[in-house]
């Protein structure tokens, strides 16, 4: 890992009406729109759902790190990520975020040590530990 502060740059572009590119060096161009709560098309990635989508990632990636360092084995790992805007102090935020993950191990793995693997990717997710919103963590381990 390289030493700290790392920086991250994206450029964005809109005109009135459309959609929005949003890219960064060497990446491929994701096009955003409002989502559907926002009278958008409903069909595009927007920044609700970036957001939603970047806790999981973030999660799945962090519990890697932390499966490889406590020599866990794993078969797989699935989450789904739900936000919920509202609307607090005549400001619209996140409220909550919710990870529910489902975590498949070979036969003889000790489930106490992977619930304890995804608790702790949890909580080193910088992208959730960067929010202002609740998070909870709904997590389930399967045998394969």
């Amino acid at each position: 890992m390289h030493a700290y502060p790392h920086h991250y740059v994206v450029q964005a572009s809109a005109a009135p009406e459309g959609d929005v590119p949003v890219s960064s060096g060497g990446l491929p161009k994701i096009v955003t729109a409002p989502p559907a709560e926002f009278d958008g098309p409903g069909d595009r990635w927007s920044p609700e759902t970036l957001l939603c989508a970047a806790v999981a990632d973030c999660f799945l990636l962090s519990f890697r790190g932390v499966a490889r360092a406590a020599k866990l084995s794993w078969t797989s790992l699935r989450c789904e990520v739900r936000g919920t805007l509202d609307r607090v102090e005549g400001k619209s935020r996140f409220t909550e975020i919710v990870v529910e993950a489902t975590l498949e191990v070979p036969e003889g793995t000790d489930r106490d040590k992977a619930a304890k693997a995804m608790e702790r990717a949890e909580h080193l997710c910088l992208i959730s530990n960067s929010l202002l919103a609740e998070r909870r963590l709904v997590a389930t381990v399967t045998v394969a």
